[in-house]
């Protein structure tokens, strides 16, 4: 999962439709999040199994409704149009009223769909749904399900709490997450299993919290060895985000990776992200942190051109499944930048691998999160501090 966060700005007067959800205990007898699951797409799939309504979004005047519905939704330039109806609206909440659920592309989603016109007549689309419903369709993305229960357990935990202080977070943005590495994949109803449910449910409301707030409860793949401190990353300095050491993810089929970029191809994606560099000559790293990932790189081309990247900006230009850390080393060989790095993800938090390690050890869900979060106590959502 990679932990940054970025939200895509609609036209203003979509904002209007767009009214965040409180957080407060006492708005709604279930907690709510509302996740962004389609972006930028010219049309979605729409299909409803069985009885349905369509709102303007914050309204209960019902603009369509019926037993069953299949077509395709397009923006327009007045709003939208489905199954080439048009609705005089930017933005739509559909609502499916029985278990049927809601199909969009092929994926089901429970809870309600907004579906939004962006300024660009592109759509997106956002999917409001109580949180322990959400928390069904991200474990098997993030875990498998194969795994030990108490496993399961400590990422529904962890997974609870990031989507919760998100959502507090973000409560003026147009949504609280994404369905992607971004965030915390989601994948809907379609990607629920029955070891993952129950592990949500076993862990129904339970939440980590530090000095009575909700932690940004972070989480990775692999963190080879030692876990990283939040501080370096992003602007969050607490005492269990400042990484330790790890013994438990040895076994990670992503432990060791090597990856081969020729210097051209790095050199294009230099400047494609604004830098200015001819033939690159060399690469070297200047600096790592105490947990071993790459503070600062420098790169030279045959023309004596020095930039100077940090570990993490230089991740995200190549793409976060191509150097999957920071943790790496670098050299230039035949042409080639030859990086061999250690562990996938940012490293911070709880190692899903290293939990999964402490698991076949025998150590429980409780242990697993103390372990990874030392400091922090695992506690229910009705005794967090408001905010």
């Amino acid at each position: 999962m990679k932990r940054i966060f970025y939200f895509i700005t609609v036209v203003s007067a979509v904002s209007l439709f767009m009214a965040p959800l409180s957080f407060s205990q006492d708005s709604a007898p279930e907690r709510l999040v509302r996740v962004c699951i389609i972006d930028g797409k010219e049309d979605i799939y729409l299909k409803l199994n069985g009885p349905y309504k369509i709102y303007p979004v914050n309204s209960d005047r019902v603009l369509i409704s019926g037993k069953r519905l299949r077509g395709e939704i397009r923006a327009t330039k007045e709003g939208l149009s489905i199954r080439k109806r048009d609705i005089k609206q930017p933005a739509i909440k559909i609502t499916a009223l029985t278990d049927a659920g809601i199909y969009l592309d092929g994926r089901r989603f429970r809870g309600e769909v907004d579906i939004v016109r962006k300024g660009d007549l592109k759509l997106m689309a956002i999917n409001r749904i109580p949180i322990e419903d959400y928390l069904y369709g991200v474990l098997y993305h993030e875990v498998s399900h194969r795994w030990p229960m108490e496993v399961l357990k400590a990422q529904a935990i962890a997974a609870r709490t990031f989507a919760l202080y998100q959502a507090r977070e973000n409560r003026n943005q147009e949504y609280d997450l994404r369905s992607d590495i971004y965030s915390q994949v989601y994948g809907g109803r379609t990607s629920e299993k029955w070891a993952t449910t129950r592990a949500v449910n076993l862990t129904k409301d339970k939440v980590l919290a530090y000095k009575g707030e909700l932690l940004p409860a972070y989480y990775h793949a692999t963190c080879a060895g030692y876990t990283e401190d939040a501080a370096n990353l992003w602007k969050v300095d607490l005492p269990p985000l400042k990484g330790g050491a790890c013994d438990y993810c040895r076994h990670s089929p992503h432990y060791r990776w090597t990856k081969e970029i020729q210097l051209w191809k790095l050199a294009d994606i230099l400047n494609e992200n604004g830098y200015k560099i001819g033939k690159i000559e060399s690469v070297g790293i200047i600096s790592k942190n105490r947990s071993g990932r790459v503070e600062k790189l420098e790169v030279k081309d045959a023309s004596g051109v020095s930039l100077i990247l940090t570990g993490k900006d230089f991740r995200q230009m190549l793409g976060p499944n191509e150097i999957r850390s920071t943790k790496f080393d670098v050299l230039v060989k035949w042409g080639q930048l030859v990086v061999d790095g250690l562990g996938w993800g940012h490293g911070v938090g709880m190692c899903q691998w290293g939990a999964y390690g402490m698991a076949k050890k025998g150590k429980s869900a409780e242990e697993i999160l103390k372990y990874y979060y030392p400091g922090a106590e695992i506690t229910t959502i009705d005794k967090i501090k408001p905010k």
